[in-house]
C-alpha cells in the first residue's frame, strides 16, 4: 500500500489515503521553477506541479529562492490544483543538517507538497511529516534500488535518464511507488550522482549544485601509441533529450509524472515546452486524468526546436541511439533551410520560414565549427548579414534567436481558466451567489439588498443578472453555466451585482488555495535490507546521518564521498551508459552501422585531454557502460 494525498468530492477535503497504485491514474505534467515569475508561468501554460530551488541546498546554486517566494508560487499553483515540489537535493555535511531541516520545517509550514532529495541521512532527522521524492541524484536506476527507496519511506522515485521503456515497465510492475521520468532537455552525461569530474577538475562539485559542466568543454582523444584521433571537439556533449514521440510508450509503461527539465533555462523556453507537453499529454488522456485543474489557452503555437536545443536524442528509451553533439555545445534551434545564393552582402535561404531583423542564424563551416551571424535586413528570401559570413551554397542554415518568436512569448502567451457553475438565488433581506468549480469546491456569498421588484421585462432584468456575472474578466476563473433562480423578478443595480460577484471570486480562490493544501504524509521506513551490502564513494555518504542509515539496513559504509576525501586515486570520475567508441562507429560489440569514424583498433586505449588533463577511458562491455579515471 502506498500512501499519498488524494481529494475526495463526497466531503469537499482533500486530504490523505491509502491508495492502490492505479486507482487513481492522473498523469502530471512537471515543468521548472527558475523562480517565482516562471513557476507562475509554467502554471498558465498548463504545469500540473513545479520544482523550484529552496533558500539553500539545491542541486542548481544558481537557482535559489526565498521562503517567501516559494509560498507565493504555492498559493498560485494550489489556485489551480498544481502542486509545488521544492528542492533540497544536494549531498549535505554534518553542520549543514540542521539547518537544512530548520529550512524544510520553513517549506512544510508554507505548504509545498513535497520534498525532492538526494541526500539520505535526511531520514535519519527529526523531519515533518511532508512527502519526500528521491532525486535522480540518488542513482535510480535498477529496480532494486527503486523497492529500496520505497521500503524506505519515499513516496515517488524519480527515474535515472538513461532507464529504458522496458526496464520502466519492469519498475512499474515490481513497486507501487509513484514513478517520474524526464522528458525534455538537457542531458548529463554521467548518471546522475555519479559523476565527480566537475569536483576533480576545480572543487565544484555537481552533488553540492556547482557543477561547472566540464561535459560541455572540449576535448582531444588520443590512442595508446599516441596518436591524435580526434583534436579540439566536444566529445562528452549529448544532444537534448526530447521524448515527446514516445509519451504514449511511457504512460504505458507505468510513468505517471513528466519531467521537463530546465531550472536555468530563460522564460521563452518553460512557456514554450510546457504548453508543447501540455498540447501532447492531452491527446493522451484517454482512460487517464489530468493532475491539477482548468485549462490553457495559448496565443502561439508551441515548437520546441525554436527555442533553446542542441538537437535532439530520446537517449536509451528504445535502447543505444547515437546522442552525441561532438560539433557544439551551444544552442542550434530551429533548421530553416539551406543557402541557394550568394549575393555580394546577402544570401538567400530555401523553405518556409520567415526572418526577421535581429534573428540569429548559424551554420558548420567547412571544418564542422559553428559559426553564426544577425540578420540585419530582409529581403524576401535574401537576408542581409551584419558581417557576412564564408559560407557556400548548399550549406544548411538553423535560427537559433527567433525575434518574433521570443517576441510573441515575451507578452502574454497563454491563460489558463478553472470552469465554474454560478447560481444566483434570493435569500431573506438579500441574494446570494454560489460558485461549484470544476472540482466540486463550493463557495457561497450574500449581499444584505433590499427586495425590489421589477417594473418592466423580468426577462431582460434576468439576461443582465446572467450579463454581469458572467463578466469574470481577469480572474482564474470562467463561467461554464450561470443560473439566475429569480427569474428576473427582483431588481438589482449593477454595482450590487459586481461587488457580489467580486466577493465570491474573492472567497473562492481562498477556498481553492485552502483546499488543495497537503495532508500530512504517512511516511514509514519498513527498515528492508538494502539490496547492497557495501557502500563506496558512489554512495556520497558525507554526514553521519547517512551512515547511520545505511548502517541501520545492513550496508556498511566503506569510505565517505570525494567531497571529503579527494581521495581521486583509482576512482572513476563519470559512469556513463554514454558510449564514445559506439559514437565513433568503433563499438567493441559490433553494435554499429555504417564507416567508423576514427581509425581505431580494439586493443587502443584512449584517453581524453583537456589541456594539460588527461583522462583515461575504460569500457565495460559486459555492462554496456563507460568510465573515465583520472590520469597522472
Amino acid at each position: 500500500m502506498l500512501c499519498f494525498p488524494i481529494f475526495t468530492l463526497s466531503d469537499n477535503n482533500y486530504r490523505g489515503g491509502c491508495v492502490i497504485y492505479g486507482v487513481m491514474s492522473k498523469l502530471e505534467l512537471l515543468a521548472p521553477a527558475k523562480n517565482l515569475e516562471f513557476g507562475c508561468e509554467a502554471v498558465n501554460h498548463g504545469a500540473d506541479a513545479l520544482y523550484i530551488g529552496a533558500p539553500a541546498f539545491g542541486a542548481r546554486a544558481a537557482a535559489t529562492n526565498s521562503v517567501a517566494d516559494v509560498e507565493a508560487l504555492v498559493r498560485y499553483a494550489h489556485l489551480y490544483g498544481s502542486k509545488v515540489f521544492a528542492t533540497v537535493n544536494t549531498i549535505l555535511f554534518d553542520s549543514e543538517l540542521e539547518p537544512a531541516v530548520s529550512m524544510i520545517r520553513q517549506l512544510y509550514n508554507i505548504g509545498v507538497d513535497a520534498l525532492i532529495i538526494q541526500d539520505i541521512g535526511l531520514l535519519e532527522c527529526d523531519l515533518p511529516p511532508v512527502e519526500l521524492h528521491a532525486s535522480t541524484q540518488c542513482h535510480n536506476a535498477s529496480t532494486e534500488r527503486i523497492k529500496f527507496l520505497e521500503s524506505a519511506g519515499f513516496s515517488r522515485v524519480i527515474l535515472a535518464r538513461e532507464t529504458s521503456l522496458e526496464q520502466m515497465r519492469l519498475m512499474r510492475a515490481a513497486t507501487s511507488v509513484d514513478l517520474e521520468a524526464f522528458v525534455h532537455g538537457a542531458l548529463c552525461v554521467s548518471y546522475s550522482g555519479q559523476c565527480y569530474m566537475s569536483q576533480y577538475l576545480n572543487g565544484r562539485s555537481g552533488n553540492r549544485g556547482c557543477c561547472s559542466q566540464p561535459c560541455r568543454s572540449s576535448y582531444d582523444l588520443c590512442a595508446s601509441d599516441g596518436r591524435t584521433l580526434i583534436r579540439d571537439r566536444h566529445l562528452l556533449s549529448l544532444r537534448d533529450f526530447n521524448a515527446s514521440q514516445q509519451l504514449g510508450n511511457m504512460i504505458a509503461a507505468g510513468i505517471t509524472s513528466f519531467k521537463i527539465e530546465g531550472r536555468l533555462k530563460d522564460l521563452a523556453y518553460v512557456k514554450n515546452i510546457t504548453a508543447y507537453y501540455r498540447q501532447m499529454l492531452d491527446t493522451m488522456m484517454d482512460g487517464h486524468s489530468r493532475a491539477s485543474s482548468g485549462r490553457s489557452v495559448f496565443y502561439f503555437t508551441p515548437d520546441p526546436d525554436r527555442t533553446f536545443n542542441r538537437g535532439y536524442t530520446d537517449y536509451f528509451l528504445r535502447g543505444r541511439q547515437p546522442m552525441a553533439s561532438f560539433a557544439t555545445q551551444k544552442s542550434l534551434g530551429k533548421r530553416v533551410g539551406e543557402v541557394v545564393s550568394l549575393g555580394s552582402n546577402n544570401l538567400v535561404i530555401s523553405g518556409k520560414e520567415q526572418f526577421s531583423n535581429g534573428d540569429g542564424l548559424c551554420f558548420f563551416d567547412s571544418d564542422g565549427r559553428l559559426q553564426g551571424f544577425m540578420v540585419n535586413g530582409v529581403q524576401g528570401r535574401a537576408v542581409v548579414p551584419n558581417v557576412m559570413p564564408d559560407i557556400e551554397a548548399g550549406t544548411t542554415i538553423w535560427r537559433n534567436n527567433d525575434q518574433q518568436f521570443e517576441k510573441q512569448l515575451a507578452g502574454r502567451s497563454a491563460e489558463r481558466r478553472i470552469a465554474v457553475r454560478m447560481l444566483f438565488s434570493v435569500v431573506d433581506k438579500g441574494f446570494m451567489l454560489e460558485l461549484e468549480d470544476e472540482d466540486g469546491v463550493k463557495t457561497a456569498s450574500v449581499t444584505a439588498v433590499e427586495h425590489q421588484l421589477v417594473t418592466g421585462s423580468v426577462e431582460k432584468a434576468s439576461a443582465l443578472i446572467v450579463k454581469q456575472l458572467s463578466k469574470l474578466g481577469d480572474t482564474p476563473f470562467a463561467a461554464s453555466e450561470v443560473e439566475d433562480t429569480t427569474k428576473g423578478r427582483y431588481f438589482l443595480p449593477v454595482s450590487v451585482l459586481n461587488e457580489l460577484r467580486r466577493k465570491v471570486v474573492e472567497e473562492h480562490i481562498e477556498h481553492r488555495i485552502s483546499y488543495f493544501r497537503p495532508a500530512d504524509c504517512c511516511r514509514a521506513d519498513r527498515c528492508e535490507t538494502s539490496p547492497v551490502r557495501e557502500a563506496d564513494y558512489r554512495a556520497n555518504v558525507v554526514n553521519s546521518k547517512a551512515e547511520a542509515f545505511y548502517k541501520r539496513h545492513g550496508v556498511k559504509v566503506l569510505e565517505r564521498g570525494l567531497e571529503q576525501t579527494a581521495d581521486y586515486e583509482g576512482k572513476a570520475l563519470m559512469t556513463t551508459k554514454y558510449c564514445l567508441r559506439y559514437e565513433l562507429g568503433c563499438c567493441l560489440q559490433g553494435k554499429n552501422k555504417g564507416r567508423p569514424q576514427v581509425s581505431l583498433q580494439p586493443a587502443d586505449n584512449l584517453v581524453l585531454v583537456n589541456n594539460t588533463r588527461r583522462f583515461r577511458l575504460e569500457f565495460d562491455c559486459r555492462e554496456c557502460l563507460m568510465r573515465i579515471y583520472p590520469m597522472r
